[in-house]
């Protein structure tokens, strides 16, 4: 079977430590649903399969708002960096014959949209194997890796992700203007400038 399908990979796995609530982060309520819930509805929405969502932390009590649809795996040794929740996504889709590249988000973007996805999906078809969104000519997230890079990002270890790769290797640049914002939620005063740009886009 010819590897030509795009997947989506979101990793959650954190602890979100820098928020310091009860609730895990990924379940932290922003405008009244959980955070994770907007990266989730992004990577379904794009209509790339599969959808793959890595969680570490209190995984028990994330995946209780994971919708159908998703496939749920876990990052046994996601204390030690983002580089092993991306090691249990790769692991996890290895056996998909037909994937041949995977576009990477984060559980905590809630503000990045499908169409970044798509226009990731649009460059592999292009042929792009590494490629990344850009903002305002800024690189963001999701980042799309082929399955040619995936053996060099499996020997990635601690916080280096799928970046780590673009110091070798020649990425191409999505412009994503327009679908969303790769603007993250960290702390508390992050979540509020989350909120407010949710309350613009409600208007």
């Amino acid at each position: 079977m010819s590897r030509t399908e795009v997947a989506v990979a979101i990793l959650a796995a954190g602890m979100g430590t820098r928020l310091a609530f009860d609730v895990p982060k990924q379940l932290t309520d922003v405008g009244g649903r959980p955070l994770l819930t907007y990266a989730l509805d992004a990577a379904l929405g794009s209509e790339l399969r599969p959808v793959v969502l890595v969680l570490g932390h209190r995984a028990r009590d994330v995946e209780r708002v994971v919708p159908q649809g998703i496939s749920v795996v876990r990052a046994r040794a996601y204390r030690r960096g983002i580089a092993h929740s991306l090691r249990a996504a790769l692991v996890a889709l290895e056996p998909w014959a037909q994937v041949g590249a995977v576009a990477v988000g984060l559980g905590d973007q809630p503000l990045v949209g499908s169409g970044a996805y798509g226009r990731l999906a649009a460059a592999y078809a292009d042929g792009a194997s590494l490629a990344v969104a850009t903002y305002a000519g800024v690189r963001g997230n999701p980042v799309l890796l082929g399955r040619d890079l995936w053996p060099e990002a499996l020997a990635l270890r601690g916080d280096e992700g799928a970046r780590a790769l673009m110091r070798t290797r020649e990425v191409v640049e999505v412009p994503c203007d327009g679908t969303g914002s790769p603007a993250d939620v960290d702390t508390v005063h992050d979540l509020g400038a989350i909120e407010q740009q949710l309350g613009h886009r409600r208007e």
